[in-house]
Formats: structure tokens, sequence, C-alpha cells
């Protein structure tokens, strides 16, 4: 809770939903009550745990703002409340809709933590802020300067039909352009076909894939690749070994048929003995193969709040509980494997919070792969979440989820402002399109510290973003920097695309590279770069600069 005593104030806040999350939208605070957030015992799609509050006029580069990101993976509220004399009061927290918590005498009950921030030279500066943070204190130390793997997910190249020799040839294919990881997402276990069942039962379907988990891990490895596997630990299917078993472990109201979405039930992570089936669940898997990375999904929201190991006066308790059941299942993860990658992900990003942050060092950011609806949620993303956290993949075209048609030249450099992957097959492309993603992967190897440890930079307002996307990438010691344009509408006799680069060294020299023409910091960041008109829509351009030596 904090009060601000400086007259009117907007406020920036992170809405969306599956498949286009965490879009800022900038409001003027009434005065009254404001609110935003969730009920869905996740941060959710719908609404970010994390709102920014600034003056009218404060910009990217100019002005004074203040951040407050909640670190919690649950139900949230955010309220501002103006009075009569511009006083604006923030609370973030845990929402209170249907919270209690029976506290006994001489117990303790811990609320999340919110981590604060503060800028007198606008959003960028309040982000980097956040970025350094949350790199150096939030993230596992194991990942905090390790460069993520560029990886191949089996998903959009085969969905749930395959064996293990189709993987192979898949794992064959990235092998030979140079990814560092193979993916085997959603299929593997059970009798899953579709997502009609086996969640919960996640014992290896060796009869499809031809072999055991270990001799396709190894075959893999063999290759010269790791081995990522997809899990869903939170969900159990209505047609399962384990809900036949336990139907209790389900989270359903007594006595009524319970909401089904996704044709999937949520466990109950309240309770010790399913958080304890699911550490032995890992065990075994862990035991079974080498696995190197996990991604970890959460395919729908909560309902049905109710648990059959709580009596009725205490089911107030549930939502909470089930999240610091989430995070005991991770921690347990965490410290018997601490080398394992976890890439959370929530249905695409319904999960974007510091909390998951704590435990994945990467955060798939949103089940839409289209690279320009990727330019508007992973800017949103940035303002609060480093880029390196978010998991940005190429994807075939059309796109699977919008149909569009970008130029793997456009799609390569959306990816590169984040963790790389490809979700794609590349049997099918032509040895043209090999050799670009070979230079792709090469440009990400090459450039991953600069955006890890670098400071990043949103160019040009909100409001702005007509005609073209523009952000940067600048070194801690200024020596280089990477500016990326991508056109989102042509136009004819359009403009001539213009920007202003940041944070550079203003009495220094920089070479851009390719051209080979040498300007000032200072000429760089307050004259600008003109750029050629763009003769194609989603034509995208990329400059680096590196300081000259004197």
């Amino acid at each position: 809770s904090l009060d601000m005593q400086y007259g009117p104030m907007d406020v920036l806040h992170f809405h969306g939903r599956h498949c286009m999350e965490r879009i800022p939208e900038r409001l003027r605070l009434p005065r009254g009550l404001t609110s935003f957030g969730t009920r869905r015992c996740m941060s959710s799609h719908h609404e970010n745990p994390f709102v920014i509050l600034a003056d009218p006029k404060t910009g990217e580069n100019q002005g004074r703002c203040f951040g407050v990101m909640l670190m919690d993976s649950g139900s949230h509220l955010e309220e501002m409340e103006v009075d009569p004399y511009w006083t604006t009061r923030v609370i973030s927290g845990m929402a209170p809709y249907g919270f209690t918590w029976e506290l006994a005498a001489g117990a303790s009950f811990q609320t999340p933590e919110a981590i604060l921030c503060a800028s007198q030279d606008g959003f960028n500066a309040l982000s980097d802020c956040y970025h350094r943070l949350i790199r150096e204190h939030i993230v596992p130390r194991e990942f905090r300067h390790a460069p993520a793997p560029a990886l191949i997910n089996s998903w959009e190249t085969a969905y749930f039909h395959y064996d293990a020799s189709t993987i192979l040839r898949l794992a064959r294919e990235a092998a030979g352009i140079g990814l560092d990881l193979l993916v085997l997402d959603d299929g593997w276990f059970g009798h899953r076909e579709d997502d009609n069942s086996s969640l919960g039962d996640w014992e290896v379907n060796e009869k499809k894939l031809g072999c055991s988990l270990r001799e396709l891990s190894d075959a893999i490895h063999d290759l010269g690749l790791q081995f990522g596997l997809w899990v869903e630990p939170e969900m159990i299917s209505e047609d399962s070994e384990l809900f036949r078993a336990h139907p209790e472990w389900a989270l359903r109201d007594p006595d009524r048929k319970p909401v089904m979405s996704r044709n999937q039930m949520v466990l109950d992570m309240t309770r010790d003995d399913v958080v304890d089936y699911l550490c032995k669940v890992f065990d075994q898997l862990m035991s079974q193969a080498r696995i190197e990375y996990l991604k970890w999904d959460f395919n729908r929201s909560v309902s049905n709040l109710f648990s059959c190991a709580l009596p009725a006066d205490r089911q107030g308790e549930v939502g909470h509980r089930f999240v610091l059941g989430t995070y005991r299942l991770l921690a347990y993860l965490r410290e018997k494997w601490p080398e394992l990658r976890i890439e959370g992900c929530c249905g695409g990003g319904g999960r974007y919070d510091a909390a998951m942050l704590y435990f994945s060092p990467q955060i798939w950011a949103s089940d839409d792969t289209d690279a320009i609806e990727r330019l508007v949620i992973q800017r949103g993303t940035s303002y609060g979440y480093p880029p390196f956290t978010t998991g940005c993949h190429v994807s075939v075209v059309p796109n699977h989820q919008t149909g569009r048609v970008t130029s793997l030249k456009t799609r390569g450099l959306v990816a590169l402002s984040g963790s790389l992957g490809y979700e794609m097959d590349p049997g099918r492309l032509t040895e043209e399109e090999k050799a670009e993603i070979v230079e792709q992967i090469k440009a990400y190897r090459r450039s991953f510290s600069l955006l890890m440890d670098g400071r990043s930079y949103r160019l040009g307002e909100l409001e702005d973003q007509e005609d073209f996307t523009a952000w940067q990438v600048v070194s801690q010691d200024r020596s280089e920097t990477v500016l990326t344009v991508v056109c989102t509408h042509v136009r004819a006799n359009g403009l001539f695309p213009h920007v202003c680069l940041q944070g550079l060294d203003g009495t220094a020299c920089y070479r851009e590279s390719g051209s080979g023409r040498v300007m000032t910091g200072a000429a760089l960041m307050h004259g600008g770069v003109s750029l050629p008109q763009f003769r194609s829509e989603y034509d995208s351009v990329q400059l680096r600069f590196e300081k000259v030596n004197a």
C-alpha cells in the first residue's frame, strides 16, 4: 500500500486474453476507485500482477513513474483510489474474494512480497531497474548468466501424432542446423492421442513411441542435442487411471458435476499426498531418461475451489494453498535438480509473474507465435520482465494461429529478442531457408550475452506504434548496440522510418556493421537514424553499431 500526493496520475496496466497477453493500456485515473485483477487462482492472461503509476507527461525516456509488481502466482487485486485532493493510494495483493484463513494463536501468515521501483527518467529506466533486479536476485542463480539453449519443439510439427522415428527425424534435422535442444511436447504418456485423457498418468507410452524414454533421450543426445519434456503436473483428466483411483484428488464441488475446461480438471495442490505423489512422478521421470529441460504447462483456469481435505469452514484457504502447493513442488525440483531448466507455460503466457521466475528462468510468452502479434505481446512484457526470460519461437507460415505470412527474416528478428526456439519441421524447408536459420542461431549465440546483461529500450512512445515497431539493446559498457525495426503497416508514398537510439556514449564514435559508416553516439541519440522506406508489409531491418577504438 502506497500513498502518492502528486496530483493527477496515469496508470499503465497489462491486460489481455489467451494468445494476446500483457497488452499495455494507459488510463488517466479518475477520482474514486479503479481496480484490476483476477480470481482465476493464477496470475492470468487477463491482468498481469504489475501496474505502473506515472505523471501524465511521463514517456519512455522522461518523467516520473512508480512500478508495483506482486510476487505471487495466484488470484490478485490492484486498486488505485484517488481522493478529492488528488492523493492516490495504490494497493496490490492477494484477491480478497472468498479468501479466509484460520490462524491459530502464535501462528503466522506470510503475505506475498511486492517489488517496488521508482524512476525519474521514464518507463525505460523503470524497466531496466526491474530487469536487473529480476536477473540478479529472482531467477535461479544457475541461469542468471547462462545462455538459454536454442531449441526446437515438436508441438506445431507433429501435435499428438508421432512416434520415436518422427522425433528422431526431427532431432537429426535440428542438429543439422545447429540447434541445442529438442523438446518432446504433449502426447508421450498414458493413452493420450488428443486432449481428452491421461493427465495424471505420467507413465511413458512405449507402445506409441516404439521404445523407452531412455532409448529416445540417449539417441537424441547421441546427435549432440539436449532433451526436454512437456509436463502439466497440476492437472488431471477424468479419463485417467489417477482419477479413477483418486477422484477426491480433483478440485470439485461436492455432489455437483465439475466445470470442465480443455476436457480436464485441476488437481488439489493443497493436499500433501497430491504433492508427494507428483514428487515421486518426477523422481521416476528423471531416473528414466536424461532430461535437461521441462516445459511446465498449466492449460486452464482454476475453478470449483473445494478441497475434500479441508473442512467446510476452511474452504476459503483453498486458492492460496493451491499456489503454495505448486511452489512446494517446484522447490523440490529446484533443490534436487538445480541444473534442470524449467520453462513456465500457462496456456501460453497466463502465469508470467516474478514468483514463477524464481523457479523458472524463462516463460513461454504466448501461444500466439505470429511475429507481428508478438511485437505487441513482447513489448508489453518488457515493461516489467527481462527479454531473456521470454520464450520466443520462429514458427511456420501461414502461421497456425493467425494465418499470416511473414518472412523468415522478420520471424527470426522478432524471436531473437528473447530465448530462441523453433516450432517447425526443418525437413520441409528449402536449403536456402535452412542456411538462413543457421545464421539466425549463430546470431543468437553471438548476441545472447548482450540480451541478457545489456540494457533494453523501447523506441518511440506507445501511442506512436502505428507503422513500425523499434527496439534496441545496449551493452552495459556501451560499446555495442543492436537496433531492430519491423514494419507493421506499409503505405503508398509512406514516411521514411526514423529512430533515435538510446543509452550510448555521446562522446564516442560508433561504426555500423556492414556499411562501415561512423557516427558519434550523440548523433545517433539526438539526430537518429533514417531508414529506407519499407516496400512490403512486415519487412524488417537490424543494425549493429560498435564503438570505434580511440
